[in-house]
């Protein structure tokens, strides 16, 4: 990462590279013209027309590790640039040949030299590492991409390669977008051998997960301190205030271009904020996994079927929608993965990293510029840990999670989440994550009659806070987080002030929102609080529920049929379809019962 690397002039694809020239040095030079160069779209199709794959395929084993990562680099680049097309045309060029055996050897290298093999113009520069970091984003690139990429990848036992990788550095960065290649490609892997290989990985995310990263972020303070320190006892010249004004580049927004050190700035002043960034991002990987495990991708046809002609409103309940709005596919949980999942505890690691990250490490990190970056990933892997519970409480049962008393504990950590940071409202991520999580909670609990220990006042101040995000996402759940409580309470005497109050907030949000996916979810949240119940009807009268939703049903039908094909998927309309109907039903409904009257 501390090479500097020379672009050629722009124009025309020079006719050679001098990759088989003697010097290691212009062969690096070649390779890494090429890397950039392949950075550039409109310059791909002649370096494919040039054979560019079979010209440095041989690279990816040549004798220099400088030239290796380079070269590799290149062909990652070419792969991520490139898309669909390209990559088969280098799975078609044999490009696998040479990077299963570059990923064989950087294995053997790192059991060898526990990763520590240099050369000698860079001893602080950790090569073998870095090839398999290359060697990997390129095998999950043609993997995505190419079927045959992935039956050479069984074929030549190339997963197990990536769990030693994972066992090697259980922090690393690298190993956990190994994992992501791992579950990628599960649906492949001989079912003899999916138990076993999704215990391995749980075992590596449970490890990794179990690291607190704010004593980590601390230690490494004090470790950048000491060195520092000794660093200016040797040489009183040094300039130690260069590390604290050093500005850490992001390190996911550069995921797919080659990465090189600010000019003049040497590896060693950041390495221990390197060290932190890669544990957080490897936490938040697993996390993500995690949720991906929990996730079935692709619902089929007799699903959606079923969503669409099911009356019963709360088919809506148990769908999630991303941070646009867009419907996903409901969740389900193998027993393998589920069995995997406890027994590494992997929920109750996921629980502790929902916590708000240490006061004192933020601290730490608010007071100097190279470290104030790592705010961001610290907040990131609660925001992760809060959506991985989200997944699994809606794939678990509550005997498998600890039973009632453990879920109410839940209620009440979520809550203290919430109501302990004055400015929760203006964080969307965190919003978004944690009404996720408390709604998947909140419909547990309803669901097997259970209390919840959050009072209407603060479910209220909740969701009018929730209700003005731009996030549609949190709209969806602060109003279904209201529609789960106002069924509960319509069961309880007495309640009809409460659900009134709920009531009219519905309707306000049914009638005045700008998202139709909002609107229904809003509705149908009313269909839930007034279905039934002696409260219920109270409240429905005193609001003029029936009246305003007679007015309000041609409005709605307009929304849709105006709004619909131009803003809105086919399976969001397919649902929005669902709440007309029951629309039309629950008027009939209410007006069946005023007649009773």
């Amino acid at each position: 990462a501390g090479r500097k690397y020379f672009l050629l002039r722009s124009g025309s694809v020079p006719t050679s590279y001098k990759l088989q020239h003697p010097s290691a040095d212009v062969r690096e030079f070649a390779c890494a013209s090429i890397s950039k160069l392949l950075q550039q779209k409109q310059t791909i199709p002649a370096f494919v027309q040039r054979d560019v794959v079979r010209c440095l395929g041989p690279m990816l084993l040549d004798q220099s590790l400088a030239v290796r990562e380079t070269a590799t680099g290149a062909l990652r680049n070419l792969s991520a640039c490139g898309g669909f097309e390209v990559c088969d045309d280098m799975v078609t060029k044999d490009v696998m040949t040479p990077l299963v055996a570059l990923l064989k050897e950087c294995r053997a290298g790192l059991e060898e030299s526990n990763g520590s093999l240099k050369e000698g113009k860079d001893t602080n520069k950790n090569y073998i590492e870095d090839i398999a970091y290359e060697a990997v984003n390129l095998l999950w690139n043609v993997c995505e991409c190419n079927s045959t990429a992935v039956s050479i990848f069984n074929k030549e036992d190339c997963l197990h390669i990536l769990l030693q990788y994972l066992k090697r550095f259980q922090t690393n960065v690298d190993l956990a977008i190994a994992v992501g290649v791992t579950w990628n490609i599960k649906n492949t892997l001989p079912s003899a051998s999916q138990a076993g290989t999704i215990n391995a990985i749980l075992k590596i995310f449970s490890e990794c997960l179990a690291i607190d990263a704010g004593e980590t972020v601390i230690q490494m303070k004090e470790a950048e301190t000491e060195r520092l320190k000794s660093s200016a006892e040797l040489e009183p010249e040094a300039n130690i205030a260069e590390v604290d004004n050093t500005v850490l580049k992001e390190d996911e927004e550069m995921e797919d271009v080659p990465k090189e050190a600010p000019k003049g700035q040497n590896d060693c002043n950041t390495q221990e904020v390197k060290q932190v960034s890669a544990l957080l991002l490897a936490q938040q990987t697993a996390l993500e996994i995690i949720v991906n495990m929990c996730c079935n991708e692709d619902p089929s046809d007799d699903e959606w079927e079923e969503l669409s002609s099911s009356d019963e409103s709360d088919t809506f309940m148990d769908n999630s929608y991303d941070e646009g709005g867009t419907l996903l596919s409901p969740l389900c949980l193998s027993a393998e993965v589920h069995t995997a999942l406890m027994n590494h505890l992997v929920p109750k690691k996921i629980l502790e990293k929902t916590a708000f990250p240490s006061s004192a490490a933020v601290d730490i990190c608010t007071h100097s510029p190279a470290w104030k970056p790592l705010i961001k990933k610290l907040n990131m892997v609660q925001y992760r840990a809060l959506t991985c519970l989200h997944s699994i409480l809606l794939v678990s049962d509550v005997d498998c999670l600890g039973g009632a008393s453990v879920l109410q504990s839940l209620s009440h950590h979520l809550s203290q989440l919430i109501f302990s940071q004055p400015e929760f409202s203006t964080q969307v991520e965190f919003l978004e994550a944690v009404t996720s999580a408390l709604r998947a909670l909140l419909q547990m609990l309803a669901s097997n009659n259970i209390s919840q220990n959050m009072t209407p006042e603060q479910l209220m101040t909740l969701c009018e806070a929730g209700i003005h995000s731009s996030n549609i996402s949190v709209r969806v759940n602060v109003v279904s987080i209201l529609g789960i409580a106002g069924s509960v309470l319509a069961k309880v005497e007495d309640t009809a002030e409460t659900l009134k109050m709920i009531g009219k907030f519905l309707l306000d949000v049914a009638t005045k929102d700008p998202s139709l996916v909002v609107v229904g979810e809003a509705l149908d949240a009313l269909f839930d609080v007034f279905a039934d119940g002696k409260e219920a009807e109270r409240a429905a009268e005193q609001i003029r529920l029936l009246h305003i939703l007679r007015e309000f049903q041609p409005v709605f039908k307009s929304r849709i049929r105006k709004e619909g094909k131009g803003q809105y998927s086919t399976d969001q309309l397919c649902v929005l379809d669902n709440v007309k109907l029951n629309l039309r039903r629950f008027i009939a409904y209410q007006e069946a019962l005023e007649r009773k009257k």
